[in-house]
């Protein structure tokens, strides 16, 4: 639980940077390398803007439906007795409940983070808690993986 304590706030406190320090929303663009840059977004969606949330009742049943799945991420760490399955679940609940906030709080989620090359963009404008979400993923991606080698070189099928 306290990898998901972690991820939170470092997705929080990012974003409070950007926000109030760095004021990005009046700025729009900050260049920090040739292909990199912080640019303000505002997602009103899920990943890719995608279930795009343009009413009240979509805010809060987008905020409920992510809730939801928040919640059994939550339930998936605490019954999780592997801890490389709990960091990957703590990544994944810590940047859902960053992005649930953002979404509560203000009504859609601050995105900054740009990676670019010239004008093609691999990615959509993302943040801290959408990267913690995809390492989380992979971590678990890779432990299944690594779980199921394990066992078939354990258990070999018979010839």
């Amino acid at each position: 639980m306290s990898v998901a304590v972690a991820a939170f706030l470092l997705d929080q406190i990012s974003k409070w940077l950007v926000t109030y320090p760095a004021a990005l929303r009046s700025r729009e663009v900050i260049d920090l390398i040739p292909f990199f840059s912080l640019r303000w977004a505002e997602n009103y969606g899920v990943s890719l803007s995608y279930l795009q949330a343009d009413s009240d009742l979509a805010r809060w049943a987008l905020v409920a439906f992510t809730s939801v799945i928040a919640g059994g991420v939550a339930i998936w760490l605490l019954m999780n007795c592997d801890p490389i399955n709990g960091v990957g679940l703590g990544l994944i609940l810590g940047g859902a409940l960053g992005n649930i906030a953002d979404r509560t709080r203000l009504g859609h989620v601050v995105d900054f983070l740009d990676l670019h090359f010239g004008g093609w963009r691999p990615f959509a404008i993302f943040n801290v808690a959408d990267c913690m979400i995809s390492i989380g993923v992979i971590v678990l991606l890779l432990s299944s993986w690594a779980s199921r080698e394990k066992h078939s070189r354990s258990n070999p099928l018979p010839n």
